[in-house]
């Protein structure tokens, strides 16, 4: 059995469960964090089709009380994490004058607060690890009908940045990759893909950053 745990917050069907498949060939094995159950039993599921172990876990995102509180029993059940993908953003539609503050601050949590608590939690039970940051082409190039997305890819963008030069020092490396267009089957930003793109990210230790775009 292999010792390495990936850990995968925010699990959905595409990218997040594209990066699970592809660690999972390469000898990881999954823990998963979603807010329903019926979810998390179904990517397990398909995950096992694949030969690949898999163990979902509910938690709130939107809770920070609730997101340590699940990480805590991801660590209760693997002991330690190597790797970890935060997949979790938030953004209500709409120009910037027509959010409200309340909704502005409930999606950056999500977005940005939920991944700083999530690092603080697994990082002191890394050894060399690597944290992933899932970002987005709104971070360089904000769209005004996005405008709560955008503020959060930006976020997010910039606590990598921040991250990695904290914790290199202590052998954790942390990258995101900015997908600059629109996850598509079938083409290039295919979750599959990314998938590979992460992957590369994971082995190579090098780039804060990798911008996801087509030439």
């Amino acid at each position: 059995m292999t010792n390495k745990v990936m850990l995968v917050i925010g699990a959905g069907p595409g990218v997040s469960l594209n990066t699970a498949k592809k660690f999972g060939k390469e000898g990881f094995q999954l823990a998963l964090i979603a807010r329903r159950k019926d979810a998390l039993d179904q990517y397990t599921r398909e995950l096992a089709d694949s030969g690949i172990e898999a163990k979902g876990f509910t938690g709130d995102i939107a809770s920070g009380d609730s997101l340590k509180n699940v990480i805590q029993e991801v660590l209760n059940t693997y002991g330690s994490i190597d790797t970890m993908l935060y997949n979790a953003a938030a953004g209500k539609p709409g120009k910037p004058t027509e959010l409200n503050a309340e909704d502005l601050l409930a999606d950056f949590n999500i977005s940005v607060a939920g991944a700083l608590t999530a690092v603080k939690e697994v990082v002191p039970h890394m050894e060399k690890g690597t944290i992933l940051l899932t970002g987005g082409g709104l971070a360089l190039h904000p769209y005004a009908d996005y405008a709560s997305l955008a503020v959060g890819k930006a976020g997010i963008r910039n606590l990598a940045y921040s991250l990695n030069q904290e914790l290199s020092a202590k052998n954790i490396y942390v990258g995101t990759l900015t997908i600059a267009g629109f996850v598509q089957d079938g083409t290039y930003f295919s979750a599959e893909n990314i998938a590979d793109a992460f992957y590369e990210m994971y082995v190579n230790r090098t780039d804060v950053e990798i911008v996801y775009q087509e030439n």
